[in-house]
């Protein structure tokens, strides 16, 4: 068996986690589209949902990792059984999906870099 990685300190892990559910459209497309369609009202709405929706899903996802020690589709499959285990396998691909993503703006953003730097 594989030793598995960990986080070496909490804020190693409140980064990564911060990260992952902020996102690049959330930093470069949401300020810019909350300033033009309403801004605060806009925000606070958005920060109430985040709160009462993405926040309780994403401790019982780290609930369920924690308890099972073991990959996504692992843990589904462990705790719900092979149909929950296409959850955890969907999550994964889910993933790969948004990477892919990431490739084309870093791309984009070489490109600029290389066309605006002399």
């Amino acid at each position: 068996m594989s030793i598995r990685g960990s986080f070496s300190g909490k804020l190693g892990f409140i980064l990564a986690a911060t990260g992952s559910a902020i996102g690049l459209s959330n930093i470069w497309r949401f300020p810019y589209l909350a300033g033009q369609n309403g801004g605060a009202v806009f925000v606070i709405i958005y920060l109430l949902c985040i709160f009462l929706f993405c926040f309780p899903v994403m401790v019982g996802e780290i609930a369920i990792g924690r308890a099972a020690g073991t990959d996504a589709y692992g843990a589904y499959t462990r705790f719900g059984g092979k149909r929950w285990g296409l959850v955890g396998f969907g999550g994964v691909v889910s993933g790969i999906f948004i990477l892919s993503y990431y490739n084309v703006v870093a791309g984009w953003t070489m490109g600029y870099f290389r066309n605006c730097i002399p």
